[in-house]
């Protein structure tokens, strides 16, 4: 485990631990993700390098559709994931032996996406088939946010080789964390030291701590199972109450509503996602609008 200041330096130290094992930059990254604000990590973010002032993809990024059942190309849930990892082993393809996955367990600025079941197991078959390394973000959605499980790649059933731990292990103190496996951080020991000045002095790790065992203690991942299902039981009733709603998703408290001017055409409804907000914010209540 090594510790640092951001989600965004743990999920840069996590590519370059990466790097130290296939001895290349290559990466495969889910279309609409967001992985940080440094110039690698914007690099390997199609939210970002797609998007206003963005520079569009890097040649060692292979960009797959992000798996969305709700407005994706694969709508089924039994063979969505299975169809949507196919592009990952294309991408492998294209790349050759050797890339670097990286994803997001559920996606946040792709719009609160839940992955298809089977997706990150038949796409981490396909990398590390080919000799690559499979990397799970959990900067947002780790330590029980998703209620039924402490890590949000449990609900896929798979254990990444690098996990990326941000913004729940401070509640608001900056401290982050990289977790591998010891094959890892052998190969990541190899001359080129790594140093964070303050990456696990010991105010962040008390804090840190402190966090952990208060999630532990007023049992907090419970209680994103219990509040979040009923907030996705209520929401589901605005739902058939009202045609603007037309599609919830979440797990925990990861929660999600597509609002639509027309459900069979699932066009988006921005203007009134941005009132909604707007008037929450007058109530004490804060919200965001994600997606495409």
């Amino acid at each position: 485990c090594y510790f640092v200041n951001s989600g965004s330096e743990a999920n840069e130290l996590a590519l370059r631990m990466a790097t130290a094992v296939t001895g290349n930059n290559n990466t495969i990254v889910l279309d609409h993700a967001y992985h940080g604000n440094t110039s690698s990590l914007i690099n390997i973010s199609p939210y970002k390098f797609n998007g206003k002032g963005g520079m569009g993809k890097p040649e060692h990024v292979e960009v797959v559709p992000m798996p969305d059942i709700f407005r994706g190309e694969f709508n089924d849930p039994e063979t969505a994931g299975i169809r949507y990892a196919q592009y990952v082993q294309d991408a492998i393809k294209q790349q050759g032996d050797g890339s670097t996955f990286i994803s997001e367990s559920l996606l946040g600025c792709g719009g609160q996406i839940l992955l298809p079941d089977g997706f990150l197991q038949e796409s981490f078959q396909h990398v590390r088939a080919a000799g690559g390394i499979c990397i799970s973000d959990e900067v947002q959605v780790g330590l029980g946010r998703v209620g039924t499980h402490y890590w949000g790649f449990e609900l896929q059933n798979v254990i990444p080789d690098i996990v990326t731990v941000g913004k729940p292990l401070g509640n608001g103190h900056p401290v982050a964390a990289v977790i591998t496996i010891p094959e890892i951080a052998v190969a990541f020991n190899n001359g080129m030291e790594y140093f964070n000045s303050f990456g696990g002095n010991p105010v962040s790790c008390a804090i840190a701590l402190s966090v952990l065992n208060v999630i532990e203690q007023e049992e907090l991942q419970q209680n994103a199972l219990d509040v979040g299902s009923y907030l996705l039981s209520e929401l589901n009733l605005l739902k058939d109450k009202y045609e603007i709603i037309c599609d919830v998703r979440g797990s925990g408290l990861f929660i999600g509503t597509e609002l639509v001017k027309d459900r069979k055409t699932k066009e988006p409804a921005p203007e009134k996602a941005n009132e909604i907000i707007n008037k929450m914010k007058e109530i004490g209540i804060l919200i965001s609008t994600d997606g495409p």
